[in-house]
Protein backbone atom coordinates (compact mmCIF):
# COMPACT_ATOMS: atom_id res chain seq x y z
CA UNK A 1 0.00 0.00 0.00
CA UNK A 2 1.15 3.54 -0.88
CA UNK A 3 -0.02 6.66 0.75
CA UNK A 4 1.10 9.99 -0.03
CA UNK A 5 0.86 12.68 2.33
CA UNK A 6 -2.68 13.21 3.05
CA UNK A 7 -2.53 16.85 4.74
CA UNK A 8 -3.43 19.28 1.58
CA UNK A 9 -5.86 20.93 1.86
CA UNK A 10 -8.38 21.20 -0.42
CA UNK A 11 -10.81 23.87 -1.58
CA UNK A 12 -14.46 22.99 -2.08
CA UNK A 13 -14.65 24.44 -5.89
CA UNK A 14 -11.79 25.46 -8.69
CA UNK A 15 -14.17 27.88 -9.73
CA UNK A 16 -13.57 30.72 -7.31
CA UNK A 17 -9.61 30.36 -7.20
CA UNK A 18 -9.67 30.86 -11.33
CA UNK A 19 -12.42 33.91 -11.32
CA UNK A 20 -9.65 35.08 -8.59
CA UNK A 21 -6.62 34.81 -10.62
CA UNK A 22 -8.43 36.24 -13.80
CA UNK A 23 -9.54 39.75 -12.01
CA UNK A 24 -6.32 39.79 -9.96
CA UNK A 25 -4.02 40.86 -13.54
CA UNK A 26 -7.02 41.26 -16.11
CA UNK A 27 -4.53 42.32 -18.76
CA UNK A 28 -2.15 38.98 -18.84
CA UNK A 29 -2.05 36.79 -21.39
CA UNK A 30 -3.07 33.69 -20.17
CA UNK A 31 -4.00 31.62 -23.45
CA UNK A 32 -2.30 31.51 -26.55
CA UNK A 33 -3.96 29.34 -29.49
CA UNK A 34 -3.55 29.28 -33.25
CA UNK A 35 -6.03 31.99 -33.57
CA UNK A 36 -5.35 34.69 -30.73
CA UNK A 37 -3.85 35.38 -27.37
CA UNK A 38 -6.61 35.50 -24.64
CA UNK A 39 -5.91 38.34 -22.33
CA UNK A 40 -7.67 37.24 -19.00
CA UNK A 41 -10.10 39.75 -18.90
CA UNK A 42 -11.34 38.51 -22.45
CA UNK A 43 -11.85 34.63 -21.00
CA UNK A 44 -13.29 36.14 -17.93
CA UNK A 45 -15.65 38.78 -20.23
CA UNK A 46 -16.59 36.00 -23.00
CA UNK A 47 -17.67 33.48 -20.57
CA UNK A 48 -19.79 36.06 -19.20
CA UNK A 49 -21.62 36.94 -22.47
CA UNK A 50 -21.85 33.02 -23.26
CA UNK A 51 -23.26 32.00 -19.87
CA UNK A 52 -26.17 34.12 -20.85
CA UNK A 53 -26.74 32.87 -24.34
CA UNK A 54 -26.89 29.64 -22.79
CA UNK A 55 -29.42 30.46 -20.19
CA UNK A 56 -31.41 31.61 -22.90
CA UNK A 57 -31.06 28.76 -25.37
CA UNK A 58 -31.67 25.92 -22.78
CA UNK A 59 -33.10 24.94 -19.47
CA UNK A 60 -31.13 21.66 -19.15
CA UNK A 61 -29.17 20.53 -16.92
CA UNK A 62 -26.15 19.76 -18.78
CA UNK A 63 -24.46 21.60 -21.73
CA UNK A 64 -22.05 20.01 -24.49
CA UNK A 65 -18.95 21.16 -25.19
CA UNK A 66 -17.70 20.90 -28.56
CA UNK A 67 -14.53 22.45 -29.42
CA UNK A 68 -11.16 22.56 -30.95
CA UNK A 69 -8.09 22.76 -28.37
CA UNK A 70 -7.89 26.63 -27.75
CA UNK A 71 -8.76 29.37 -25.47
CA UNK A 72 -12.77 28.97 -26.56
CA UNK A 73 -13.08 25.71 -24.65
CA UNK A 74 -12.11 27.35 -20.55
CA UNK A 75 -14.47 30.08 -22.08
CA UNK A 76 -17.27 27.84 -22.78
CA UNK A 77 -16.03 26.18 -19.57
CA UNK A 78 -16.23 28.95 -17.00
CA UNK A 79 -19.45 30.26 -18.73
CA UNK A 80 -20.93 26.88 -17.69
CA UNK A 81 -19.99 26.61 -14.53
CA UNK A 82 -21.16 30.55 -13.63
CA UNK A 83 -24.48 29.34 -14.33
CA UNK A 84 -24.51 25.83 -12.37
CA UNK A 85 -24.50 23.41 -15.40
CA UNK A 86 -22.61 20.31 -15.87
CA UNK A 87 -19.84 20.77 -19.01
CA UNK A 88 -20.36 17.92 -21.16
CA UNK A 89 -16.98 17.97 -23.35
CA UNK A 90 -18.15 16.04 -26.87
CA UNK A 91 -15.18 13.60 -28.42
CA UNK A 92 -15.81 14.84 -31.98
CA UNK A 93 -13.61 11.94 -33.38
CA UNK A 94 -15.92 9.33 -32.09
CA UNK A 95 -17.56 7.74 -35.21
CA UNK A 96 -21.29 9.43 -35.88
CA UNK A 97 -23.09 6.44 -34.01
CA UNK A 98 -21.09 6.82 -30.77
CA UNK A 99 -21.62 10.17 -30.66
CA UNK A 100 -25.12 10.61 -30.65
CA UNK A 101 -25.20 7.95 -28.49
CA UNK A 102 -23.26 10.10 -25.63
CA UNK A 103 -25.20 13.22 -26.48
CA UNK A 104 -28.56 11.45 -26.33
CA UNK A 105 -27.03 9.29 -22.97
CA UNK A 106 -26.35 12.92 -21.32
CA UNK A 107 -29.93 14.34 -22.21
CA UNK A 108 -28.11 17.15 -24.25
CA UNK A 109 -29.96 19.65 -26.30
CA UNK A 110 -27.59 22.00 -26.58
CA UNK A 111 -23.91 22.27 -27.44
CA UNK A 112 -21.48 24.88 -27.56
CA UNK A 113 -19.49 24.59 -30.75
CA UNK A 114 -18.26 26.74 -33.67
CA UNK A 115 -19.48 26.30 -37.50
CA UNK A 116 -15.93 24.64 -38.56
CA UNK A 117 -16.40 21.83 -36.17
CA UNK A 118 -19.66 20.81 -37.33
CA UNK A 119 -18.22 20.99 -41.04
CA UNK A 120 -14.97 18.46 -40.92
CA UNK A 121 -17.07 15.99 -38.23
CA UNK A 122 -20.79 16.26 -39.31
CA UNK A 123 -24.20 17.99 -37.89
CA UNK A 124 -25.41 17.52 -34.27
CA UNK A 125 -28.27 15.04 -34.22
CA UNK A 126 -31.90 16.22 -34.35
CA UNK A 127 -33.18 18.50 -32.02
CA UNK A 128 -29.88 19.70 -30.51
CA UNK A 129 -29.04 23.24 -30.92
CA UNK A 130 -25.82 24.17 -31.68
CA UNK A 131 -25.05 27.53 -29.96
CA UNK A 132 -22.19 28.83 -32.62
CA UNK A 133 -19.17 30.91 -30.91
CA UNK A 134 -18.91 33.03 -33.94
CA UNK A 135 -22.64 34.80 -33.34
CA UNK A 136 -21.60 35.60 -29.64
CA UNK A 137 -22.55 39.26 -29.32
CA UNK A 138 -19.86 41.21 -27.05
CA UNK A 139 -20.73 44.23 -27.45
CA UNK A 140 -22.06 46.24 -23.90
CA UNK A 141 -21.53 45.12 -20.60
CA UNK A 142 -22.07 41.52 -20.09
CA UNK A 143 -24.53 40.73 -17.37
CA UNK A 144 -22.03 41.10 -13.81
CA UNK A 145 -22.19 37.67 -11.79
CA UNK A 146 -21.41 36.70 -8.68
CA UNK A 147 -19.25 33.56 -8.44
CA UNK A 148 -21.46 30.68 -7.60
CA UNK A 149 -21.20 28.96 -3.87
CA UNK A 150 -19.34 25.87 -4.10
CA UNK A 151 -21.24 22.81 -4.37
CA UNK A 152 -18.48 20.55 -3.71
CA UNK A 153 -21.03 17.26 -4.24
CA UNK A 154 -22.61 18.53 -7.09
CA UNK A 155 -21.23 17.29 -10.80
CA UNK A 156 -19.01 19.94 -12.33
CA UNK A 157 -18.00 17.34 -15.80
CA UNK A 158 -19.74 15.02 -17.17
CA UNK A 159 -16.60 12.98 -19.35
CA UNK A 160 -17.08 9.95 -21.60
CA UNK A 161 -14.69 6.71 -21.38
CA UNK A 162 -13.68 6.02 -24.83
CA UNK A 163 -15.58 3.33 -24.84
CA UNK A 164 -12.60 0.81 -25.46
CA UNK A 165 -14.69 -2.13 -24.22
CA UNK A 166 -18.61 -1.55 -25.01
CA UNK A 167 -20.49 1.64 -25.05
CA UNK A 168 -18.87 5.06 -23.65
CA UNK A 169 -19.72 5.47 -19.68
CA UNK A 170 -20.43 9.05 -18.39
CA UNK A 171 -17.98 9.81 -15.68
CA UNK A 172 -19.34 12.40 -12.86
CA UNK A 173 -17.00 14.56 -11.75
CA UNK A 174 -18.01 16.58 -9.06
CA UNK A 175 -16.57 19.97 -7.94
CA UNK A 176 -14.42 18.94 -5.27
CA UNK A 177 -13.12 16.15 -7.10
CA UNK A 178 -11.87 18.12 -9.80
CA UNK A 179 -10.75 20.64 -6.76
CA UNK A 180 -8.96 17.96 -5.72
CA UNK A 181 -7.02 17.14 -8.39
CA UNK A 182 -5.82 20.55 -9.61
CA UNK A 183 -4.76 21.36 -6.21
CA UNK A 184 -3.01 17.73 -6.18
CA UNK A 185 -1.02 18.67 -9.10
CA UNK A 186 -0.11 22.26 -8.32
CA UNK A 187 1.00 20.62 -4.95
CA UNK A 188 3.33 17.52 -5.92
CA UNK A 189 4.45 19.77 -9.32
CA UNK A 190 5.25 22.94 -7.47
CA UNK A 191 3.39 24.77 -9.96
CA UNK A 192 3.31 28.72 -10.45
CA UNK A 193 2.33 31.97 -11.99
CA UNK A 194 5.72 31.53 -13.94
CA UNK A 195 5.02 28.15 -15.60
CA UNK A 196 3.86 28.22 -19.13
CA UNK A 197 2.34 24.73 -20.19
CA UNK A 198 2.23 24.01 -24.52
CA UNK A 199 -0.74 21.65 -24.65
CA UNK A 200 -2.06 19.43 -27.52
CA UNK A 201 -4.13 17.01 -25.79
CA UNK A 202 -7.82 17.30 -26.91
CA UNK A 203 -9.59 19.60 -24.34
CA UNK A 204 -12.19 16.68 -24.53
CA UNK A 205 -10.27 14.18 -22.68
CA UNK A 206 -9.65 14.16 -18.73
CA UNK A 207 -5.76 15.07 -19.16
CA UNK A 208 -6.16 17.53 -21.36
CA UNK A 209 -9.23 19.24 -19.14
CA UNK A 210 -7.41 19.21 -15.88
CA UNK A 211 -3.57 19.11 -16.64
CA UNK A 212 -3.85 21.65 -19.45
CA UNK A 213 -6.46 23.54 -19.10
CA UNK A 214 -7.64 24.39 -15.63
CA UNK A 215 -4.55 23.54 -13.78
CA UNK A 216 -2.14 26.74 -15.36
CA UNK A 217 -5.37 28.98 -15.12
CA UNK A 218 -5.46 28.16 -11.03
CA UNK A 219 -2.16 28.68 -11.06
CA UNK A 220 -2.04 31.62 -12.56
CA UNK A 221 0.39 30.16 -15.03
CA UNK A 222 -0.27 30.53 -19.13
CA UNK A 223 -1.22 28.05 -21.37
CA UNK A 224 -0.54 27.43 -25.04
CA UNK A 225 -2.56 25.75 -27.41
CA UNK A 226 -2.56 23.89 -31.01
CA UNK A 227 -5.46 22.05 -32.17
CA UNK A 228 -3.45 19.54 -34.55
CA UNK A 229 -0.43 18.10 -33.43
CA UNK A 230 2.25 18.62 -35.80
CA UNK A 231 6.16 18.38 -34.80
CA UNK A 232 7.69 21.49 -36.91
CA UNK A 233 5.00 23.78 -35.39
CA UNK A 234 5.11 22.59 -31.10
CA UNK A 235 9.01 23.15 -32.29
CA UNK A 236 8.08 26.65 -33.62
CA UNK A 237 5.58 27.03 -30.08
CA UNK A 238 8.35 26.13 -27.82
CA UNK A 239 11.33 27.96 -29.42
CA UNK A 240 8.65 30.90 -29.73
CA UNK A 241 7.08 30.69 -26.06
CA UNK A 242 9.80 28.66 -24.23
CA UNK A 243 7.03 26.86 -22.14
CA UNK A 244 8.10 24.34 -18.76
CA UNK A 245 5.67 21.60 -19.03
CA UNK A 246 4.41 19.57 -21.49
CA UNK A 247 2.13 16.27 -21.44
CA UNK A 248 1.75 14.22 -24.44
CA UNK A 249 1.28 10.24 -25.31
CA UNK A 250 4.50 8.08 -26.43
CA UNK A 251 3.76 8.68 -30.08
CA UNK A 252 4.13 12.57 -30.04
CA UNK A 253 7.41 11.87 -28.25
CA UNK A 254 8.73 9.56 -31.04
CA UNK A 255 7.47 12.39 -33.58
CA UNK A 256 9.63 14.75 -31.93
CA UNK A 257 12.63 12.51 -31.81
CA UNK A 258 12.59 11.57 -35.71
CA UNK A 259 12.26 15.34 -36.26
CA UNK A 260 15.69 16.50 -37.68
CA UNK A 261 15.52 19.82 -36.87
CA UNK A 262 14.93 19.15 -33.29
CA UNK A 263 17.88 19.75 -30.56
CA UNK A 264 18.62 20.18 -27.22
CA UNK A 265 18.74 23.86 -26.84
CA UNK A 266 14.66 23.15 -27.83
CA UNK A 267 13.80 21.45 -24.55
CA UNK A 268 16.11 23.48 -21.83
CA UNK A 269 12.96 25.38 -20.50
CA UNK A 270 11.03 22.48 -19.77
CA UNK A 271 10.66 21.40 -15.92
CA UNK A 272 8.43 18.38 -16.98
CA UNK A 273 8.21 16.36 -19.97
CA UNK A 274 5.22 13.78 -19.04
CA UNK A 275 4.15 10.64 -21.19
CA UNK A 276 0.95 9.27 -20.23
CA UNK A 277 -2.34 7.24 -22.47
CA UNK A 278 -0.22 4.59 -22.82
CA UNK A 279 3.20 3.15 -21.86
CA UNK A 280 6.93 5.03 -22.70
CA UNK A 281 8.96 2.50 -24.29
CA UNK A 282 12.37 2.09 -22.80
CA UNK A 283 14.00 2.56 -25.87
CA UNK A 284 12.04 5.86 -26.79
CA UNK A 285 12.65 7.47 -23.42
CA UNK A 286 16.50 6.15 -23.64
CA UNK A 287 16.90 7.97 -27.04
CA UNK A 288 15.29 10.88 -25.86
CA UNK A 289 17.19 11.69 -23.33
CA UNK A 290 20.83 10.88 -24.68
CA UNK A 291 19.59 13.21 -27.79
CA UNK A 292 18.25 16.37 -25.92
CA UNK A 293 19.60 15.67 -22.45
CA UNK A 294 16.34 15.62 -21.14
CA UNK A 295 14.43 12.84 -18.94
CA UNK A 296 10.76 11.68 -20.14
CA UNK A 297 8.81 10.82 -16.87
CA UNK A 298 5.57 9.26 -16.80
CA UNK A 299 2.17 9.88 -15.26
CA UNK A 300 -0.64 7.33 -14.80
CA UNK A 301 -4.22 7.94 -13.97
CA UNK A 302 -7.81 7.56 -15.35
CA UNK A 303 -11.03 9.86 -16.32
CA UNK A 304 -12.44 8.49 -12.80
CA UNK A 305 -9.60 9.27 -10.81
CA UNK A 306 -9.81 13.24 -11.97
CA UNK A 307 -7.65 11.92 -13.78
CA UNK A 308 -4.17 11.90 -12.34
CA UNK A 309 -2.89 9.80 -9.26
CA UNK A 310 0.90 9.33 -10.27
CA UNK A 311 3.20 11.76 -11.24
CA UNK A 312 6.45 10.97 -11.61
CA UNK A 313 9.28 14.12 -11.13
CA UNK A 314 12.30 14.16 -12.63
CA UNK A 315 14.00 14.54 -8.92
CA UNK A 316 12.50 10.95 -8.21
CA UNK A 317 13.19 9.12 -11.45
CA UNK A 318 12.88 5.50 -11.69
CA UNK A 319 13.17 4.12 -14.92
CA UNK A 320 9.47 2.45 -16.19
CA UNK A 321 7.78 3.91 -13.44
CA UNK A 322 4.74 5.94 -12.45
CA UNK A 323 6.26 7.38 -8.79
CA UNK A 324 4.35 7.50 -5.73
CA UNK A 325 0.73 8.73 -5.55
CA UNK A 326 0.19 12.14 -5.40
CA UNK A 327 -0.96 13.94 -1.86
CA UNK A 328 -4.02 12.17 -0.80
CA UNK A 329 -4.21 9.43 -3.17
CA UNK A 330 -4.40 6.21 -1.50
CA UNK A 331 -3.12 3.32 -3.62
CA UNK A 332 -2.86 -0.51 -3.11
CA UNK A 333 -2.03 -3.55 -5.14
CA UNK A 334 -4.62 -6.31 -4.11
CA UNK A 335 -5.07 -9.86 -5.65
CA UNK A 336 -8.14 -11.53 -7.15
CA UNK A 337 -9.59 -12.42 -3.46
CA UNK A 338 -8.93 -8.27 -2.64
CA UNK A 339 -6.15 -9.29 0.04
CA UNK A 340 -3.59 -6.49 0.15
CA UNK A 341 -0.30 -8.15 -1.97
CA UNK A 342 3.62 -7.09 -0.88
CA UNK A 343 6.07 -5.35 -2.63
CA UNK A 344 7.06 -6.96 -6.12
CA UNK A 345 3.83 -8.94 -6.32
CA UNK A 346 1.44 -7.97 -9.15
CA UNK A 347 -2.07 -7.65 -8.51
CA UNK A 348 -4.84 -4.83 -9.57
CA UNK A 349 -4.23 -1.48 -8.66
CA UNK A 350 -7.38 -0.09 -6.65
CA UNK A 351 -7.28 3.72 -4.98
CA UNK A 352 -9.11 6.31 -2.82
CA UNK A 353 -8.81 9.63 -2.62
CA UNK A 354 -10.89 12.99 -3.07
CA UNK A 355 -10.18 13.35 -6.54
CA UNK A 356 -12.00 10.08 -7.20
CA UNK A 357 -15.89 10.25 -9.18
CA UNK A 358 -18.91 10.06 -7.35
CA UNK A 359 -19.59 7.57 -10.03
CA UNK A 360 -21.08 6.45 -13.32
CA UNK A 361 -24.24 8.48 -14.85
CA UNK A 362 -26.98 6.48 -15.02
CA UNK A 363 -25.50 2.98 -14.51
CA UNK A 364 -26.07 2.21 -10.61
CA UNK A 365 -24.83 -1.85 -10.74
CA UNK A 366 -21.92 -0.48 -12.86
CA UNK A 367 -21.47 1.94 -9.78
CA UNK A 368 -21.53 -1.34 -7.40
CA UNK A 369 -19.09 -2.86 -9.33
CA UNK A 370 -16.50 0.30 -9.32
CA UNK A 371 -15.89 0.23 -5.87
CA UNK A 372 -14.77 -2.29 -3.42
CA UNK A 373 -16.24 -2.93 0.06
CA UNK A 374 -13.66 -0.66 1.61
CA UNK A 375 -14.24 2.26 -0.88
CA UNK A 376 -11.46 1.66 -3.72
CA UNK A 377 -12.01 2.35 -7.03
CA UNK A 378 -11.22 -0.87 -8.64
CA UNK A 379 -8.73 0.38 -11.88
CA UNK A 380 -8.72 -2.69 -14.14
CA UNK A 381 -4.86 -1.83 -14.35
CA UNK A 382 -2.31 -4.61 -12.84
CA UNK A 383 1.08 -3.31 -11.32
CA UNK A 384 3.32 -3.46 -8.50
CA UNK A 385 5.54 -1.47 -5.98
CA UNK A 386 8.58 -1.27 -5.34
CA UNK A 387 10.00 -1.39 -1.68
CA UNK A 388 10.02 2.53 -1.43
CA UNK A 389 6.27 2.46 -2.84
CA UNK A 390 6.79 3.42 -6.45
CA UNK A 391 4.42 2.12 -8.69
CA UNK A 392 4.98 0.20 -11.81
CA UNK A 393 2.19 -0.78 -14.40
CA UNK A 394 2.13 -4.28 -16.10
CA UNK A 395 -0.96 -3.97 -17.81
CA UNK A 396 -5.10 -4.66 -18.13
CA UNK A 397 -6.56 -7.29 -16.54
CA UNK A 398 -8.59 -7.44 -19.24
CA UNK A 399 -5.29 -7.59 -21.42
CA UNK A 400 -3.60 -10.71 -19.30
CA UNK A 401 -2.77 -13.90 -21.35
CA UNK A 402 -2.45 -17.31 -19.23
CA UNK A 403 -0.49 -19.72 -21.31
CA UNK A 404 -1.04 -23.07 -19.47
CA UNK A 405 -1.17 -21.48 -16.02
CA UNK A 406 1.25 -18.52 -16.25
CA UNK A 407 0.49 -14.87 -16.87
CA UNK A 408 2.27 -13.11 -19.53
CA UNK A 409 1.95 -9.57 -19.08
CA UNK A 410 1.77 -8.14 -22.94
CA UNK A 411 3.59 -4.87 -21.75
CA UNK A 412 6.73 -6.98 -21.08
CA UNK A 413 6.36 -8.56 -24.50
CA UNK A 414 5.94 -5.35 -26.52
CA UNK A 415 9.19 -3.99 -24.48
CA UNK A 416 11.37 -6.40 -25.76
CA UNK A 417 9.90 -6.08 -29.35
CA UNK A 418 10.15 -2.37 -29.46
CA UNK A 419 14.13 -2.31 -28.76
CA UNK A 420 14.15 -4.52 -32.28
CA UNK A 421 15.62 -1.85 -34.90
CA UNK A 422 13.20 -0.60 -37.20
CA UNK A 423 10.39 -0.93 -34.93
CA UNK A 424 7.99 2.10 -33.60
CA UNK A 425 5.36 0.41 -31.94
CA UNK A 426 3.82 -3.71 -31.18
CA UNK A 427 0.95 -4.92 -29.14
CA UNK A 428 0.58 -8.11 -27.90
CA UNK A 429 -2.76 -10.03 -27.56
CA UNK A 430 -3.48 -13.37 -26.43
CA UNK A 431 -5.05 -15.97 -29.51
CA UNK A 432 -6.65 -19.11 -28.60
CA UNK A 433 -4.65 -22.57 -28.43
CA UNK A 434 -6.28 -25.73 -27.95
CA UNK A 435 -3.44 -27.25 -25.77
CA UNK A 436 -2.25 -23.99 -23.80
CA UNK A 437 -5.26 -22.27 -23.57
CA UNK A 438 -3.54 -18.94 -24.92
CA UNK A 439 -0.71 -17.43 -26.26
CA UNK A 440 0.80 -14.59 -27.67
CA UNK A 441 0.69 -13.05 -30.73
CA UNK A 442 2.07 -9.52 -31.58
CA UNK A 443 1.05 -6.59 -33.94
CA UNK A 444 4.51 -5.00 -35.24
CA UNK A 445 4.44 -1.16 -36.88
CA UNK A 446 7.54 0.02 -38.68
CA UNK A 447 9.12 2.92 -38.49
CA UNK A 448 8.65 4.76 -41.61
CA UNK A 449 11.03 3.13 -44.54
CA UNK A 450 12.07 -0.09 -42.29
CA UNK A 451 11.26 -3.52 -43.71
CA UNK A 452 10.66 -6.19 -40.63
CA UNK A 453 11.08 -10.12 -41.06
CA UNK A 454 8.42 -11.63 -38.71
CA UNK A 455 10.70 -14.57 -37.85
CA UNK A 456 13.60 -11.85 -37.06
CA UNK A 457 11.30 -10.57 -34.72
CA UNK A 458 10.73 -14.03 -33.32
CA UNK A 459 13.74 -14.94 -32.98
CA UNK A 460 14.97 -11.85 -31.12
CA UNK A 461 12.10 -11.97 -28.72
CA UNK A 462 13.66 -16.15 -27.90
CA UNK A 463 16.81 -14.51 -26.91
CA UNK A 464 15.45 -12.50 -24.71
CA UNK A 465 12.30 -13.65 -23.22
CA UNK A 466 11.20 -17.07 -21.12
CA UNK A 467 9.64 -19.63 -24.19
CA UNK A 468 6.13 -19.24 -22.97
CA UNK A 469 6.41 -15.91 -23.50
CA UNK A 470 7.29 -15.46 -27.08
CA UNK A 471 4.64 -14.50 -29.76
CA UNK A 472 3.73 -17.56 -31.80
CA UNK A 473 2.85 -15.11 -34.67
CA UNK A 474 3.90 -12.09 -35.45
CA UNK A 475 2.02 -9.81 -37.82
CA UNK A 476 3.36 -6.88 -39.61
CA UNK A 477 0.69 -3.51 -40.08
CA UNK A 478 1.10 -0.31 -41.65
CA UNK A 479 -0.07 1.09 -38.48
CA UNK A 480 -1.50 0.01 -35.60
CA UNK A 481 -5.15 1.36 -34.71
CA UNK A 482 -5.54 4.02 -32.35
CA UNK A 483 -7.99 5.96 -29.91
CA UNK A 484 -8.65 9.31 -30.29
CA UNK A 485 -6.24 9.82 -27.33
CA UNK A 486 -3.40 7.56 -28.97
CA UNK A 487 -4.20 4.46 -27.44
CA UNK A 488 -3.86 1.35 -28.90
CA UNK A 489 -7.31 -0.06 -29.98
CA UNK A 490 -6.92 -3.59 -28.93
CA UNK A 491 -10.37 -4.02 -30.02
CA UNK A 492 -9.76 -2.85 -34.19
CA UNK A 493 -6.73 -5.15 -34.03
CA UNK A 494 -7.09 -7.46 -37.42
CA UNK A 495 -7.41 -10.64 -35.01
CA UNK A 496 -8.53 -12.35 -38.21
CA UNK A 497 -5.10 -11.97 -39.69
CA UNK A 498 -3.63 -14.45 -37.03
CA UNK A 499 -5.45 -17.93 -38.09
CA UNK A 500 -3.40 -17.39 -41.55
Amino acid sequence: MATADASLKYPRSILPTIIRRLLLRPWRVVVVDDQRAWRAIALYVGALFLASVIERRTRRRRVGIMLPTSGMFPMALLATWLIRRTAVPLNYLLKPAELEYVIRDAELDAVVTVRPMLERFGDLPAGVTPLFLEDLARRGIPRLRLTPRPRPSSTAVLIYTSGTSGRPKGVQLTEANIAANVTQCAAWGTVTGRDVFLGVLPQFHSFGLTVLTLLPLAAGGRAVYAAQFRPRQLLELIRKHRPTGFLGIPAMYNALLAHRHASADDFRSFRYLIAGGEPLPSRLREEFEARFGVTICQGYGLTETGPVLNWLRPQDHRPESVGKPLPGVEEVVVDAAGQLLPAGDVGEIRVRGPNVMKGYFKLPEANQQAFDEAGFFRTGDLGRFDAAGNLFITGRISDLIIVAGENVYPREVEEVINAFPGVADSSVVGMPDSSRGQVPAAFVEPEAGATLDEGAVRAWCRERLAPYKVPRVVRVIEELPRTATGKVARKELPLESLER
